[in-house]
């Protein structure tokens, strides 16, 4: 492996790189400033790995105010061709439960106000983004899961929100109506922003609790900020089996589309 650069890369949180070997930390500075923290590269069965923790080592950075795109382009600095993104999320389905995975094949971006494009002046761009997540990557992931025994639900639409705050009662009940599966606040732009840099990015789900409004379903109590801080640590644990398992399974060389995402659609209008 050489030094600072990587093949495949991960977002996440504290904890997610201690199954990697030989792990250096490489500081960074992009076209768009630093990225959350300085890249954690190491080997991971084989297979060089570069982390980045989107809040911050210490979870300081709130989901609207991530430089996403200085996260994503130290990524594309470092080589990285495929990208990982677990993330934690809240369920709006009954049959989506705490402690499972979610392996997302859609989004819905609710949110605004984030830097969310690399085309924004000088250059114009117009990326495909009908599906946005690596259909190949997804595969990867749920053989995995099927290895290691974590149940993963092999897709399902995430709603990203703006954050800090949770949804209201009729906001999540909206969203459930319209049958979308889990909520989470860091999604978009992070996937978008791979995408435009023709890299392959998969998210998934960490599914921490049930989202409000759905108390008293068949098999669904009360949400507590112990039973979600409790699950949050057993999915790193999930994840971490996950990821040690996907990531020797990920072909070198993409066989996918979203490497040529950037020539799908018209420019220059």
């Amino acid at each position: 492996m050489t030094r600072g650069r990587a093949e495949v890369g991960v977002f996440g949180g504290s904890g997610f790189y201690e199954f990697l070997d030989d792990v250096t930390r490489v500081p960074m500075h992009t076209p768009y400033g630093a990225p959350s923290a300085p890249a954690a590269v190491g080997s991971g069965e084989g297979t060089s790995v570069a982390f980045i923790p989107r809040h911050g080592d210490h979870h300081e950075l709130p989901p609207h105010r991530l430089n996403y795109r200085a996260n994503v382009w130290a990524m594309r600095e470092l080589g990285v061709r495929r990208i990982i993104g677990p993330c934690a999320a809240g369920s709006l389905q009954p049959h989506v439960h705490p402690g499972e995975l979610v392996l997302c094949d859609q989004l819905v971006d609710r949110t605004w106000g984030r830097d969310d494009t690399f085309f924004d002046g000088g250059v114009v761009g117009h990326v495909s983004f009908a599906d946005p997540y690596c259909g190949e990557l997804r595969a990867v992931l749920a053989e995995a899961a099927a290895e290691v025994g974590v149940t993963a639900h092999p897709s399902g639409t995430v709603l990203v929100v703006q954050g800090p705050r949770f949804s209201t009662r009729a906001e999540s009940a909206w969203f459930r109506s319209a049958g979308w599966d889990v909520v989470n606040m860091t999604q978009y732009p992070e996937a978008f922003l791979a995408r435009e840099l023709g890299i392959c990015y998969s998210g998934v789900a960490l599914v921490t609790d049930y989202d409000t409004g759905l108390e008293g379903m068949p098999g669904v109590e009360p949400v507590t900020m112990e039973a979600v801080f409790e699950m949050l640590a057993r999915n790193v644990e999930r994840s971490r089996a996950l990821l040690m398992a996907a990531i020797p399974r990920i072909p070198a060389d993409p066989s996918c589309s979203c490497g040529s995402a950037l020539s799908s659609g018209p420019h220059g209008t």
